[in-house]
């Protein structure tokens, strides 16, 4: 199982240990993604690190303890911060339909809370590249007058899904589009909900073009009395739009849902009525089951749901199809639960139909 690297101090210090425990967790990133970039986008290592420079004044301005704590990762690790800054920004980089290839993260996220359960559970599937589990980190980072978050990522990245001690959780949809911008790479924009102690604050740090790229963001909040919300916020260079409906529940994967985002954005995710649509009908699908059997929705019911293997090997558990293009063979690096109610949460390393969830 993963060990959880606990990280205090400054920025500096905190992203100095990062590097130092997660070094190997790093190389292995770094070498993933040069091997895309050059492969599939005809990008050289240099030139991803050159093109990541773009986005420092942009996060200077919105916060500028992420540069000093990708600063520090740098350091730990012994590499050069255009490298880490190559890694935050690599979504934005080559892993749009910016270049030459259309081809981007996949997964399926999936929100409950009242009035169809009692607790507020958000989880989702991260299929990826097999090769980046062996990059997987599951930091837990304290950082002066912020909530303590508690966060799965690959190496070298300081921002992806996790949750708070504020009680506020993440998950994370990529979205492939035409347009980009200069702006916040989209997981330092991540980090930034993560450190948020409200929803106000969590969507105070997307909205308005704040983001470089487009994705889908979907954020529980639990109060210490137990009650509880969810929301899926489209995010984009042109500003967000919240989708989904209100009768307590909530699931996206890897197409555009709102009209307002459709507006200003080409759709570019080609797989989307085979594969990314079909998730999307079956979770939901999954959760009207539950729902008319009035099944208890708990953790165990999403481990049922985040392991279904219906329409393989472009299932919710996503298997690696040998016979796709190789930048198309992708499959479920790892699947988090997050029970915001009751600070619980379970992960599952690899493909959850193989494994096991454990409580972290």
């Amino acid at each position: 199982m993963i060990e959880k690297i606990i990280l205090t101090g400054t920025s500096k210090e905190i992203g100095e240990k990062h590097g130092r425990l997660g070094k190997n967790q790093i190389i292995q990133s770094l070498e993933t993604y040069e091997k895309l970039f050059r492969d599939y986008q005809f990008i050289s290592w240099n030139e991803a690190r050159e093109m990541a420079l773009h986005y420092v004044k942009a996060i200077e301005k919105y916060d500028d303890q992420l540069l000093e704590e990708m600063e520090g990762v740098a350091k730990g690790a012994g590499v050069d911060v255009e490298d880490i800054l190559a890694l935050n920004a690599r979504t934005e980089i080559a892993l749009g339909s910016y270049g030459n290839r259309q081809f981007t993260d996949g997964c399926t996220a999936i929100a409950t809370t009242s009035p169809i359960s009692h607790d507020t559970i958000i989880g989702q599937n991260w299929d990826w590249k097999g090769a980046q589990t062996k990059s997987l980190l599951l930091l837990e980072v304290h950082r002066k007058n912020k909530p303590i978050i508690t966060m799965m990522t690959e190496g070298g990245i300081i921002g992806k899904i996790g949750y708070n001690s504020a009680g506020l959780g993440l998950c994370f949809n990529a979205l492939l589009t035409d347009r980009k911008s200069n702006e916040v790479p989209i997981h330092l924009a991540l980090r930034g909900v993560l450190n948020s102690f409200t929803l106000s604050e969590a969507i105070s740090k997307i909205k308005d073009g704040q983001t470089a790229a487009s994705a889908s963001l979907l954020i529980g909040k639990s109060e210490e009395d137990g009650s509880g919300m969810v929301i899926n916020v489209e995010v984009s260079p042109f500003g967000i739009d919240y989708v989904g409906g209100d009768k307590g529940f909530l699931v996206h994967t890897n197409h555009i849902m709102s009209p307002v985002i459709k507006k200003h954005l080409l759709d570019m995710n080609e797989y989307r009525f085979e594969d990314s649509m079909l998730r999307y009908k079956r979770a939901q699908q999954l959760i009207n089951i539950a729902i008319e059997k009035n099944e208890k929705i708990d953790h165990e019911v999403y481990k049922k749901w985040l392991s279904d293997t219906f329409n393989a090997p472009n299932s919710i558990n996503h298997l690696c199809n040998p016979h796709a293009e190789e930048h198309r063979q992708m499959e479920t690096v790892f699947s988090i639960i997050m029970n915001l109610t009751k600070r619980k949460t379970f992960l599952s390393i690899g493909k959850p139909a193989d494994g096991q969830f454990i409580e972290i």
